[in-house]
C-alpha cells in the first residue's frame, strides 16, 4: 500500500498521501514548468499574457496536483478526486483559453464576449481556491473581501453593501462584467505586475536556489560559517547569523531558513548553553534577514525595482548597508549573551577546517560568482538567473564526472560501462528532482502574487489607494513617526494571514501613494520601509511563524521563542526609521556623511541591544540604560547636533561599562 500511496510534505508541515500516478504527475507538470520558464528566460522571450498565463496555469495545475480539496492528511477519494478534477480543468482553462485567443480577445479590446466574462469568473475562482491550499485561507478571505468591495455600491452587483462602509471608502460599485475585464482580461488584475514578476524573475531565481539546495550548497555555507565562527564565544549562534544571511541567497522564505539552517544551529547553540527559546529565537531573528539580504531579498528586489523604475542592480546596492546593520545588531544580541552566560566557544576537534569546506565546497561560489559579474553588466535579471541554473548545473556535472573518473579509480572503484551508466542516470534523476524541487518552491509565491493582483486590481478599480492615503493623513496628523507606526500595525495585521511577499504588495498600493506625496519620503526608500515591515509578522508574536518553526525545532514554548525573535529583531523596526530620517544612507551623498551615518547607526543599534539586555563588558546600570534611549533618538533625528549629543552619551555609557569591567578584572589580577 505504501507503495501506491507515497507521500510528499505539505506547506503546513503535514503529509500528502498521494497515489502514483499523481506522483508522476506531478514531477511531469512541475519538470514541464520549469523547463518552460528557462525556455522563456534564456532561448525565447515571449509576450506578457504569454508568458503570465502559461506559468499560472501549470502553477494552479501543480497546486491541485499536490494539496487535496479536503486537506493533506486526508485521501483524495471519489468526490475529493472529482473536485480536484475539475478545478485542474479551470486552471487548464484559465491558461489555456488567454494562449489561444489573445489576438482576438486583444481586437475586442473592452467589448468582451460572454465567453470571455464565463472564463474569466472560472480563472478569478480557481486562483482563489488554488491559493487556500497553497497559501493559506487568509489569502483568499482578503482576495474574497477584495471582491466584495468591488460589487458594494449603488451600481454594483452588491449595492446594499455599500450602506455598511464608512463615507470614505464609498465608491459607485461595478458590475460582474466591468470586474472581470479588470481582474482577467486587463493589465491590473491577475496578470498584472506582481505575477509577472514571480513568472520571470522570481521563479528562475528559485529554481537557480533549488539546485544550489539540490547539490548540497546549504550545508557548504553552514559549515563555512561554523568553521569562521565556532571557536568565538557563542559560536554556533554567529554561525546561525552567518549561515542564514548566506542561505537568504538560496531560500525565499524565512520559515524555511529557519528549518533548514535551524536543524544544524539549534541543537548545537542549546548544548553550548543557550536555552531553548534563545536558541529557537536567534535562528528565526537570523532567517528573518534572509529575507532582506541582498542579492535575491526573498522575492522583493524584483519587486522593488519594478514598481520603482530603479535597476535591480540599484537596489541591490542600497540594500547592502541596511542589511548589514540588521545582521550587526543580531550579532551583537548573541555575542552579549554568550558573554553574559559566560559561554565558551566549541573545541577546534569538533568544527569543520575552512581548507576541506572549500576544497570541498569551493565550486558553489562559481554559479554566485557569474550571477553578480552578469549583474553587474546590466543584463536582465531574468536572464542572469538562467545563466545561474545552466552554470549551477555545468559545474555539478563536471565536478562530479571528475569525481567519478579521476577520485573513485583511485578509492579501488572500477569505471564500467554499467558504472558509467549508472553515473549518467543518477545525474539525470539528480537534475529531474531540482527542476520538481524549483517548481514546487514557486507554487506558493506565484498564487500569492496572482491573488495580490487580484487586490492591487480592485484598489485601482475603485481608487481604494487614494482613500487609504487620506485616512492615514487623518489618523497621524500629519506626523511621519505615527504613519509609520500605523504601517507597522498594518503590516503585522496583513502577515498574520499573507505571505511576506503579498503583505508588501498589498500594502506599498495602499500607503505607498501617502509616504511619498503627503509626507514626501522617497519612493525607493518608501519601497523599502514597507518591505522591511512587512517581515515583521516572521517574528512578532502573536503570530511570530519563522518564531514558531524555531520553537518546534528547540523544543520550547511558541509564543516565548516568539517574544525571542522580536526582541533579537529589533532592528527590523528601527532601521527602517532610521532610513526615513536619514535618507543619505539609501539615496546616496557626500561619503563623509554616508560613513558618519552608517557608523552612528551601528553604534546606536549596538548600544540599544546593550541597553535591552543590561549587559555589554560587564553588568550594565539602571541608569546608562535609561539615558542610552533618549541618545539612540537623537541618533536618529536629522539634526547633526542632536546626532553628535546622541553619540556622545552612548560612547559615555559604553566607556563607562568598559572601566567598570576593568575594575572587576583587576583584583582577580
Amino acid at each position: 500500500m505504501s507503495d501506491l500511496y507515497p507521500s510528499t510534505a505539505s506547506a503546513s508541515g503535514g503529509q500528502v498521501l498521494q497515489p502514483r500516478p499523481i506522483m508522476w504527475a506531478i514531477s511531469l507538470v512541475a519538470v514541464a514548468l520549469s523547463l518552460f520558464q528557462l525556455y522563456s528566460a534564456g532561448i525565447q522571450p515571449l509576450g506578457l499574457f504569454y508568458q503570465r498565463s502559461i506559468h499560472l496555469m501549470l502553477i494552479m495545475m501543480l497546486a491541485f496536483l499536490l494539496f487535496p480539496v479536503f486537506g493533506p492528511r486526508r485521501k483524495r477519494g471519489v468526490l475529493g478526486g472529482a473536485i480536484d478534477l475539475v478545478f485542474f480543468a479551470g486552471a487548464l482553462i484559465t491558461g489555456g483559453y488567454l494562449a489561444l485567443f489573445l489576438d482576438q480577445i486583444i481586437d475586442r479590446a473592452g467589448f468582451w464576449s460572454q465567453t470571455d466574462i464565463a472564463v474569466g469568473c472560472i480563472a478569478v475562482v480557481t486562483v482563489l481556491e488554488a491559493s487556500r491550499r497553497a497559501v493559506g485561507l487568509g489569502m483568499t478571505i482578503i482576495g474574497l473581501t477584495a471582491i466584495l468591495y468591488a460589487f458594494a455600491g449603488p451600481r454594483g452587483e452588491l449595492p446594499w453593501l455599500g450602506t455598511f462602509m464608512p463615507g470614505i471608502l464609498e465608491h459607485r460599485g461595478y458590475n460582474i462584467d466591468r470586474l472581470v475585464g479588470q481582474l482577467y482580461l486587463g493589465q491590473e488584475g491577475i496578470f498584472g505586475l506582481p505575477l509577472g514578476v514571480a513568472a520571470t524573475y522570481i521563479f528562475v531565481f528559485v529554481l537557480f536556489g533549488a539546485f544550489l539546495e539540490s547539490t548540497g550548497a546549504g550545508k557548504f555555507f553552514i559549515d563555512m560559517a561554523y568553521s569562521a565562527t565556532g571557536r568565538q564565544r557563542g559560536g554556533p549562534a554567529k554561525a546561525a547569523v552567518l549561515a542564514s544571511a548566506g542561505m537568504g541567497s538560496i531560500s525565499g522564505s524565512a520559515i524555511a531558513n529557519v528549518v533548514t539552517t535551524g536543524a544544524f544551529t539549534i541543537p548545537l547553540m542549546k548544548r553550548l548553553g543557550y536555552k531553548p527559546h534563545q536558541a529557537g529565537g536567534i535562528e528565526a531573528a537570523a532567517s528573518t534577514g534572509g529575507q532582506i539580504m541582498p542579492p535575491l531579498m526573498g522575492a522583493g528586489a524584483f519587486l522593488i525595482a519594478e514598481y520603482t523604475g530603479v535597476s535591480y542592480l540599484e537596489v541591490v546596492k542600497v540594500s547592502i548597508l541596511p542589511a548589514i546593520m540588521y545582521f550587526t545588531t543580531v550579532y551583537l544580541f548573541v555575542h552579549i549573551i554568550a558573554l553574559k552566560q559566560g559561554m565558551q566557544g566549541m573545541p577546534r576537534s569538533e568544527l569543520p577546517k575552512m581548507r576541506q569546506v572549500m576544497r570541498d565546497g569551493w565550486h558553489f561560489l562559481l554559479p554566485l560568482g557569474v550571477l553578480v559579474y552578469l549583474l553587474a553588466m546590466n543584463m536582465s535579471p531574468m536572464r542572469v538567473g538562467y545563466y545561474a541554473v545552466v552554470t549551477m548545473v555545468v559545474v555539478a556535472a563536471l565536478r562530479y564526472a571528475v569525481w567519478f573518473f579521476f577520485v573513485a579509480p583511485r578509492q579501488g572503484q572500477a569505471v564500467t560501462l554499467h558504472s558509467t551508466l549508472d553515473m549518467v542516470w543518477a545525474g539525470i534523476v539528480k537534475l529531474v528532482q531540482s527542476l520538481e524541487l524549483g517548481a514546487r518552491n514557486a507554487v506558493a509565491v506565484s498564487l500569492a502574487c496572482a491573488v495580490a493582483g487580484i487586490i492591487v486590481g480592485v484598489v485601482g478599480l475603485t481608487g481604494l489607494g487614494l482613500k487609504f492615503s487620506s485616512m492615514m493623513m487623518a489618523f497621524s496628523g500629519g506626523n511621519i513617526v505615527l504613519a509609520l507606526l500605523m504601517v507597522l500595525l498594518a503590516s503585522l495585521v496583513l502577515g498574520m494571514g499573507l505571505p511576506v511577499t503579498a503583505s508588501y504588495i498589498v500594502l506599498i498600493v495602499l500607503v505607498g501613494p501617502a509616504l511619498t506625496a503627503e509626507f514626501g519620503i522617497p519612493l525607493l526608500i518608501a519601497h523599502l520601509v514597507v518591505f522591511w515591515y512587512s517581515q515583521d509578522s516572521n517574528v512578532t508574536p502573536p503570530i511570530a511563524l519563522a518564531g514558531f518553526a524555531g520553537a518546534a525545532i528547540a523544543g520550547s514554548k511558541p509564543m516565548a521563542t516568539g517574544f525571542q525573535a522580536w526582541k533579537f529583531a529589533k532592528g527590523l523596526y528601527l532601521i527602517p526609521l532610521f532610513m526615513v530620517f536619514n535618507p543619505e544612507i539609501i539615496m546616496g551623498g557626500a561619503w563623509p556623511i554616508v560613513i558618519w551615518n552608517g557608523v552612528i547607526a551601528i553604534l546606536a543599534l549596538g548600544a540599544f541591544a546593550a541597553a535591552l539586555e543590561g549587559y555589554l563588558f560587564t553588568r550594565m546600570s539602571l541608569i546608562p540604560r535609561v539615558l542610552i534611549v533618549p541618545a539612540i533618538v537623537g541618533v536618529f533625528y536629522p539634526n547633526f547636533l542632536a546626532e553628535v549629543a546622541g553619540v556622545a552619551v552612548m560612547a559615555v555609557a559604553i566607556a563607562g561599562n568598559w572601566l567598570a569591567s576593568r575594575r572587576e578584572v583587576a583584583p582577580v589580577a
